[in-house]
């Protein structure tokens, strides 16, 4: 090869590296794609655009962002469609009816996994927040069965009580320990046992329908329906549940990516019809 073609060769090869390089500069999002680069200091992250599975990460207590990378594995926020949903958690509205157990085996049955589990039984009339944990996560199910839980609940008094500052009282007088026997009708044994209610609001009240409907923070395991039974023996009237949601259980909320049973079916269906992760991705995350 002569002096001439060996310097129109390099030209070429020049020009190649330079449009390489040009493609990377203009989007570097593209090339970096999340990654989290070794380093010998701790950066200051903005993590508000983050997804829920790396959600408060710069909160951590972490010395150093170094990492040795690993021929196998996944970056969390580039993970296989089946290795997410292995490790996914579902905020679900439960619907009244169906027990906790069948939402949970209806939900395992849905999606194809192997197991599934859930933090905390409401019961079959009880709407709002249940935590189900996919496969790998359901690990995580004992750290919420304990966690605190809230909830709205519209209560039916036996007579009319005309003074609402007396029903704000005597809910008042229903914070703090409480002792409780679990309902007739429970999961658990029926002992007299001792559970916390932390806050309690009262909502509304309407005296001609002799409706309480009231917020209350409590420890796990409380029995709403017999606070309901005890807030109608200190008003010397009598009282009932009428009506309850969980709108809180441990860490998530009614705001917290909540999903319903129909997103579930929707998500599935999208994908196996469609092979769209999207859906699937959302309401598993």
């Amino acid at each position: 090869m002569s002096d001439v073609e060996l310097h129109r060769s390099d030209k070429k090869k020049k020009k190649s590296k330079s449009k390489d390089t040009d493609a990377t500069t203009e989007n570097p999002a593209a090339a970096e794609d999340y990654l989290i680069k070794p380093q010998s200091f701790t950066p200051a992250i903005d993590t508000s655009e983050w997804p829920i599975l790396l959600k408060n990460y710069d909160r951590l207590n972490v010395r150093t962002g170094h990492y040795t990378p690993l021929p196998s594995g996944y970056s969390p926020l580039k993970r296989p469609l089946a290795e997410y949903i292995r490790y996914g958690v579902i905020n679900l509205d439960k619907p009244a009816n169906p027990s906790s157990h069948e939402v949970v085996a209806w939900i395992k049955r849905i999606l194809r996994v192997e197991k599934t589990g859930h933090s905390g039984t409401l019961d079959p009339k009880v709407t709002g927040n249940l935590i189900v944990c996919i496969d790998r996560a359901t690990r995580l199910v004992k750290s919420q069965q304990g966690a605190g839980k809230e909830y709205v609940c519209v209560a039916r008094l036996h007579s009319a009580v005309p003074d609402v500052a007396k029903v704000a009282r005597a809910l008042e007088t229903l914070t703090g320990a409480v002792f409780q026997r679990p309902p007739l009708i429970s999961a658990v044994k029926r002992q007299l046992r001792i559970r916390t209610i932390y806050e309690s609001k009262l909502l509304e009240y309407d005296a001609e329908k002799h409706l309480v409907v009231f917020w209350i923070s409590c420890e796990a395991g409380t029995y709403v329906r017999t606070l309901c039974v005890h807030l109608g023996l200190i008003l010397g009237v009598g009282g009932h549940m009428q009506e309850l949601r969980r709108v809180r259980s441990g860490i998530m909320g009614e705001k917290d990516n909540m999903i319903t049973m129909h997103d579930v079916m929707d998500a599935q269906w999208m994908y196996d019809n469609y092979r769209d992760e999207s859906y699937l991705r959302r309401i598993s995350g």
